[in-house]
This record gives C-alpha cells, sequence and structure tokens, in this order.
C-alpha cells in the first residue's frame, strides 16, 4: 500500500484533495506529498510518522538528540546545505543522517562516497533540520564557505583600502547573497531590529525578537567580510561608502513575495569598524486594532470615550520601541470615518493608513513638526496626530491647535503618565494653557506573553513573587516550558501593559500649583488610576504573561 493510500484509509486526507494535489503536482511538478503539505491538507509531521510506518525509518526529535557536532562539521557546508539533512553521529562505520526527504537517493550515494561510511538515514521536519544546520554552521554558512574558498573573492579587512575596491567586493554575487540571507533569517525570526556590531576578533549579529535580543549563528568566518558586508548595505541604503568616520541614517525597501518591507538603517563608527542597526517596517502588515492591543475593558472604554472628543490632547507616553506609534495608529483606524479629516504629522511615516492624510518631516527642507502643524491647520483637519511632541515649540503647536477646536493625539517619553504634564511644564508651557487642554495621558509599555504552543500551568512559591502581586494560597499561574515555535524561550508575541489617566478637575488642580508627578499620581491613584504593574498583574492571573516578565518591564 503507498502512503498517499495509507492517507486516505486513515482519513488524513479526501479524494478530492488529493486530486486538487495531482493538479499542482502536473503544473508545478511538485512531488505529490510536498503538494498536499503545501496545499495545507496534511502536516508535515503528519506525512512523516506515516512514512515512518512504512519504510521502517525511525522518527527523530532533533531538539532531544544530542548531535555529534565533529561528525555535522566534518561534512562541507555547501553538501548539508544543498540536501538539508543533518549528520547526527557516527557509529561502527555507520552514519545516522536527518533528512525529510527519504526518497532523495543521490544525496546518500554522494555522502556515502564522500564519508566511506554506511549511510542510516532518520526522518526529521525540515523546520527542525533547518534550525540545527544555522546553529552549528550559522546563518549563510554555505555562502560564507563558497567566499573562503572563491579564489576570485579578496578580502578585504584593511580600513585603509580603497573605495573602489569595497564597492567592487560589495556588489560580489556571494555578498549580495550574504546579506539577504541576514534579512531573511530575520523576517523569519519575526525580528524588529537586525545589530551588526563589529569587535576586535569577530563579527557579532543579534536579531531583537520581542523586544529582547538573541545572537545569531553565524559562521566564524564572518568577520573576514566585514567590511563587503558593510559597504553592501551602505549601498542598498543610498549612503557614502567612503565616510567611515560620521554617522549616517537611510533607508532600505524590499519586498519578500507579498510582503513590503522598510529598512531604517543607522551606521554608527566604533573602535572596530562601523556598527549598524537595522529597524524592520513591514509596510503591508496589517495594522492592530484597538481591542487588539491589550487594553482592560474599562481602560479601553475610557480611551474610546477621549478619542471622541471634539478637542483636546491626547498623550501616549512610554519608553522607545514600546509601541506608542502602534496605539496612536490604532487610535486613527477607530476615529476613520468620511465626516472627519485626519491628518499625520510623522518622522517617519511608518504605515499607510486608509483615509488619513499623511505627511513625512524633513529636516532638509525645514519643515518640522511644529511647521507643518502650523501649516495643517489650514486644511480644516477635526484630528492631528503629531508623531512626537520633542520641544516647546511643537509643544504650543500642538496647544493652540486643541485650543481652536482640534483633537490633537501625540507621543511624549516619559515613565509614567503621571510625569506628562509635568514634562510640558518643564519644557516652558503654562499651567493654564494646559489644563485647558489636556484630555488624559497614557503610559504603557510591550511584555512578552507566554506561548501557547508549550504553555503550561504551575504552582508559583508565594516567597519569591513580589510584594505588591497577591495571590490566594493553591492559585496557579502559566509559564512556558520552551519549545521549538519560540526558540525555547517560553514566549511568542508580545501585549500591551496601559496606565490611562483622565485630565479632570482634581488633576488640572495639581498642575495649575505645578506639583510634582508623584503628588499628581497619588490623586490619580484616589481617583482609580490603575498603574502599569497593577495591570502586568491582571495579565498574569488571566495565564497572559508572567510575574518575571511584569516585573522586567515596570518598576515597583
Amino acid at each position: 500500500m503507498s502512503i498517499v493510500e495509507v492517507l486516505l484509509e486513515q482519513g488524513l486526507i479526501q479524494p478530492d484533495q488529493l486530486a486538487e494535489a495531482m493538479d499542482l503536482r502536473k503544473k508545478e511538478g511538485v512531488r505529490l506529498d510536498r503538494a498536499l503539505v503545501r496545499l495545507g491538507y496534511v502536516t508535515e509531521e503528519s506525512f512523516l510518522r506515516i512514512m515512518s510506518e512504512e519504510l521502517s525509518i525511525p522518527l527523530m526529535d532533533l531538539s532531544k538528540v544530542e548531535i555529534d557536532v565533529e561528525t555535522l562539521r566534518s561534512l562541507p557546508a555547501k553538501l548539508v546545505y544543498r540536501k538539508n539533512l543533518v549528520p547526527v553521529s557516527r557509529t561502527d562505520g555507520m552514519l545516522t543522517v536527518a533528512t525529510s526527504d527519504p526518497f532523495d537517493l543521490y544525496a546518500f550515494d554522494e555522502l556515502r562516497l564522500l564519508t566511506g561510511l554506511t549511510i542510516q538515514p532518520a526522518l526529521a521536519p525540515e523546520e527542525d533540520i533547518r534550525k540545527v544546520i544555522k546553529t552549528h554552521y550559522g546563518v549563510g554558512g554555505d555562502t560564507v564557505d563558497e567566499m573562503v574558498s572563491a579564489e576570485d573573492v579578496e578580502v578585504i579587512g584593511d580600513a585603509a583600502r580603497e573605495t573602489e575596491d569595497l564597492l567592487e567586493m560589495a556588489q560580489e554575487a556571494s555578498v549580495i547573497k550574504l546579506v539577504n540571507e541576514i534579512f531573511l533569517e530575520a523576517l523569519n525570526e519575526r525580528a524588529s531590529d537586525i545589530h551588526i556590531e563589529p569587535y576586535e576578533n569577530n563579527l557579532v549579529v543579534r536579531y531583537r525578537i520581542d523586544g529582547v535580543l538573541h545572537v545569531a549563528s553565524m559562521p566564524p568566518q564572518i568577520e573576514r567580510f566585514q567590511a563587503a558586508i558593510i559597504s553592501r548595505i551602505k549601498i542598498l541604503a543610498h549612503l557614502n561608502i567612503a565616510e567611515k568616520r560620521l554617522p549616517q541614517d537611510g533607508r532600505i525597501k524590499f519586498q519578500v513575495g507579498n510582503r513590503q518591507i522598510d529598512v531604517r538603517v543607522s551606521v554608527i563608527p566604533m573602535l572596530f569598524g562601523e556598527g549598524i542597526v537595522m529597524r524592520l517596517l513591514e509596510t503591508s502588515t496589517v495594522l492592530y486594532t484597538l481591542p487588539e492591543l491589550g487594553m482592560a475593558e474599562d481602560t479601553f472604554g475610557v480611551f474610546r470615550e477621549i478619542i471622541a472628543r471634539p478637542h483636546g490632547i491626547l498623550l501616549v507616553t512610554g519608553p522607545t520601541g514600546c509601541g506608542k506609534t502602534t496605539t496612536l495608529y490604532a487610535a486613527l483606524q477607530a476615529m476613520v470615518s468620511p465626516e472627519l479629516k485626519l491628518v499625520t504629522i510623522e518622522d517617519p511615516v511608518e504605515y499607510h493608513l486608509e483615509g488619513v492624510n499623511q505627511i513625512q518631516v524633513s529636516t532638509k527642507t525645514g519643515l518640522t513638526f511644529a511647521r507643518g502643524l502650523r501649516a495643517v491647520l489650514r486644511h480644516d483637519p477635526d484630528s492631528v496626530m503629531i508623531g512626537e511632541i520633542r520641544d516647546l515649540e511643537t509643544a504650543e503647536a500642538a496647544i493652540q491647535a486643541s485650543l481652536t477646536g482640534h483633537l490633537v493625539l501625540s507621543t511624549l517619553h516619559t515613565n509614567d503618565a503621571s510625569s506628562a504634564a509635568t514634562r510640558l511644564l518643564d519644557m516652558g508651557v503654562e499651567p493654564f494653557l494646559l489644563t485647558s487642554t489636556l484630555a488624559g495621558a497614557m503610559a504603557q509599555r510591550l511584555i512578552r506573553t507566554i506561548c501557547p504552543h508549550c504553555k503550561e500551568e504551575y504552582e508559583p512559591d508565594v516567597e519569591n513573587l513580589p510584594p505588591d502581586f497577591k495571590l490566594e494560597p493553591g492559585q496557579t499561574l502559566w509559564r512556558g516550558a520552551g519549545c521549538r515555535k519560540c526558540r525555547d524561550t517560553g514566549f511568542r508575541g508580545r501585549t500591551g501593559l496601559f496606565e490611562l489617566l483622565v485630565a479632570d478637575d482634581s488633576i488640572h488642580e495639581k498642575i495649575m500649583e505645578r506639583a510634582s508627578s508623584g503628588a499628581i499620581m497619588k490623586v490619580a491613584v484616589r481617583r482609580g488610576l490603575r498603574l502599569l504593574r497593577e495591570d502586568g498583574w491582571m495579565k498574569v492571573r488571566a495565564g497572559i504573561t508572567t510575574p518575571e516578565e511584569v516585573m522586567r518591564s515596570t518598576k515597583a
């Protein structure tokens, strides 16, 4: 009985699904099993299990197998990458090889000729095999292997080399491929940033995933191609590759399938070369709606009331990278309607919003936030979003816009909601103007959420919990055990913590007195303000995140 017949007999696929897969095989030359997996009618794990039973080939969980590193590295990277297989162990003249394709007999013959050993295949999912290869050979290991062995590629390590040499090497096909693989790996890992950091004897690549940096597995030889990699990125970002003494900023736009990626590039000279940080923005990503941000129901209701007001200022505060702009975009999406004119002034415009007029700030032409806002008011807007209030000029322009009957949304860099008013007062805004316009301030943070694939319940040690976290005796919490879906971190994805302060009369009185942020906070808490940390504890009890994650992101 064939494997396809077994799938039909066990009810894993239906005859019409098999027919569709056969059509795909005829059109694109895809093997029948691959066609069924690609169409989503059967999972790769199910198919491997059936193959294991029918072909008497063991099924292997690579995450639980101790891989012989010497055996793995004894084979050329090019062969391992090309055939997508992992030599697991070598005993008594037999080489055990994990593969997702037991029908590729040519690969086994090639290994047999190369090693002189008997080849014993084992089955493992393709994703697991790729993960092991990247861990031991590094991202782009086959490309680096080719570059090291190629006689026509000049390795450049001397900072005094001519610009023409760097330009020539940066355009080498192998360098282009290596940089592309660094980008693709970042996208596959859901990274928001790529950090390329030069050290004395090493070049480190790190990806920021769910707000935490992870070192990417890279071939040790990659340091030899530091100058070429940096030059290639500079060329893509339209930067001056000859300038190595001053910081430079640029942008790269590229497409991966149907995904439009916008990359913000920052290059800074460091002790052992130029360091690069690239922020990845997927412009085609479906933006979050307000309910998806993770606000508690009562906070969400008050927030909706504020953005429905005809005038006033709403500030979203927090450190860089805490999701302030995402929250404002979600608010704008909720406000879009044919009856309202919405305008944004941003630096840079990160996402395109249908039904919203977006303006890009330009320091070269003198279009600042303040100047743009004054011009926008002549366009009869109902609501205006300002990317950030950075100085007194922008703050005064925002207040003037609010006083003349507009709702103004903006961001501010403060640690909590109560500090927003004091920050504007410190900038030089008059208290009476602030009390006339400030509608509310919302502080926020991003915390990692527990991976749904390895989520487990446990009973915590109460003594190790922070004193402000109250837990009933015997009450259980949740955590992630760690799996390949979450890179063994126990976390996958992020949600928000929110602290929404409504500027009512009692808050206005404190602002008029120029009271400290602590005094404003005490009044707000008496009026029902839920602090960031308290919002975090609610999410811990709901099984969304862990106490350690809330403690990492908030202060006591």
